[in-house]
């Protein structure tokens, strides 16, 4: 019919959706806090404050296991729940149902995707990235990247031995099939990274196994452990450079990774590529950048330490490992560093690990001796704290001068001292370095220091965190990191 006008659609215009997975991040643990006639009472409550969420979003959301949902959103409805910094989170904690424990979400979202096998994946990538950074946070996935919302919480300590087990089984089959093992932990390597590897080397060469442990840079104390083992611990000739390892490297070499899961902060990232087999042992909580494809991943973010993971898998790795003094001194001097003297981030577990390593012959006064600070680098790091500057009241802002071969221990050990003073909250300290800046960053918890030091490139744990900045000078660094501090306090004003 000649000059008729189609007929106007009978169906709204769908907007994209997304998809979300939601899993609880504690829930076995909760419950156990709770009387048993009152857990139903608290499984209700929870699927309560989520069908609210889906309702005044307009979004479906179907249990698929006791603690995890399926979510379908329209991509405007995940748009504006970005905008306020997904209040669920916060919902679901002030969650009172007899539980001792606060509840806590991990939610993961792909979005923009071209089918929902797509955004399925996606939503998946962006769960396990919310779970390895410790839940109680969103993350969103599409295809310019990750998007992060939460993770104010410190994780609560929720390993069980049974994985550690299972961890241990794997790694000894995968070293049991290798031609030898090389170990390789961060660019310059601190006292848990060097520990960590020494347990790596005793389960190798207790397998019949060559191991070599990959070193470059490194402070004064890693130094005089790396003198210790090498004196009393048979470890002459253990230790080699990044050159001579990938010189060494073959394709049957199991390349195990500690102390990071990063490829662009490995001592050696060209190994990486000259194996198959990747072993990734860590703490951190996980960052977007991940060693990709490897053969067995264990990250654990509520242990302490690299070294405090290493000990249990050698309580499962077999009967024929026997760990020595010099090698329990050095495990022991990791665990040591990274909970500050057990006051930082040290769960039963840690204390488990530690009284396990002392039974096996650790000397606390090896550990002291090799941690000490001679008169110049306390007189410098004094010096440091004395210019710091102080923002907001509660902020400090420090500066190492030089770099040099202790310049990174001296910018850990000043972020450190720093916030033993009363009413900072939170410290940065820069430090040069040939190709930029590293910054130590530390929280007493109420700011995320991971997420800010994130935004540079870095990563870390919510208290203590790192980044290096290539090709930044330290008046560079330091206005970056005025900016992101200008930044936080301007939205936590606006809240």
């Amino acid at each position: 019919m000649s000059g008729s006008q189609a007929l106007p659609s009978q169906h709204p215009t769908v907007e994209a959706f997304c998809v979300g997975l939601v899993q609880v991040d504690n829930y076995e643990e909760v419950l156990k806090t709770v009387l048993a006639a009152e857990r139903p009472l608290l499984t209700a409550a929870i699927e309560r404050v989520l069908a609210d969420w889906m309702a005044k979003k307009k979004g479906f959301f179907q249990q698929y296991s006791q603690d995890r949902y399926l979510v379908l959103l329209e991509e405007s409805q995940l748009l504006a729940s970005q905008e306020e910094k997904f209040p669920i989170l916060d919902r679901v904690k002030d969650i009172k149902m007899g539980n001792k424990l606060p509840v806590t979400l991990s939610c993961g979202f792909g979005r923009d995707g071209s089918s929902p096998q797509e955004l399925g994946s996606l939503a998946r990538a962006a769960l396990d990235l919310a779970l390895g950074r410790g839940g109680d946070q969103v993350v969103v996935r599409d295809p310019e990247g990750f998007h992060f919302f939460g993770g104010k919480t410190k994780a609560l300590e929720k390993r069980t031995k049974v994985k550690a087990r299972v961890i241990a089984h794997a790694l000894r089959e995968l070293m049991e099939q290798a031609d030898q093992v090389l170990i390789m932990g961060h660019q310059f390597a601190d006292m848990d990274s060097i520990g960590s590897s020494t347990g790596i080397a005793l389960a190798a060469r207790s397998l019949g196994k060559k191991a070599y442990i990959v070193l470059e840079e490194s402070n004064p104390a890693v130094a005089k452990m790396v003198q210790y083992l090498g004196e009393e611990g048979g470890y002459r000739g253990i230790f080699l450079s990044p050159g001579e390892a990938q010189a060494t490297i073959t394709a049957g070499t199991l390349l195990v990774v500690l102390d990071t899961h990063k490829p662009s902060l490995v001592s050696a990232p060209g190994l990486l590529a000259a194996t198959d087999r990747v072993v990734v042992i860590d703490h951190h909580r996980r960052g977007e950048e991940f060693i990709t494809d490897p053969t067995l991943v264990y990250l654990e973010t509520y242990a302490s330490s690299a070294s405090e993971l290493v000990t249990e898998l050698l309580q499962y790795l077999g009967d024929n490992i026997e760990i020595t003094p010099q090698e329990a001194t050095a495990l022991l001097a990791g665990i040591t560093v990274d909970t500050k003297n057990f006051t930082h981030q040290a769960g039963v577990r840690t204390f488990e690990a530690a009284a396990f390593l002392r039974r096996s012959g650790a000397d606390q006064e090896t550990i002291q001796r090799v941690l000490q600070d001679d008169w110049e680098t306390f007189i410098s790091r004094a010096e440091i704290i004395r210019q710091a500057e102080v923002f907001y009241d509660k902020i400090a802002l420090a500066q190492v001068p030089q770099g040099g071969e202790r310049g990174q221990l001296l910018a850990a050990q000043t972020a450190d001292a720093l916030l033993t003073m009363e009413d900072f909250a939170a410290s940065f300290v820069l430090c040069p370095t040939p190709e930029g800046v590293v910054i130590s960053a530390r929280s007493r918890g109420d700011i995320n220091v991971q997420v800010l030091m994130e935004r540079l490139g870095g990563g870390g744990h919510m208290t203590i965190a790192g980044a290096q900045l290539k090709g930044t000078t330290l008046s560079e660094a330091r206005n970056k990191v005025l900016a992101l501090i200008e930044e936080y306090f301007t939205k936590e004003a606006e809240r």
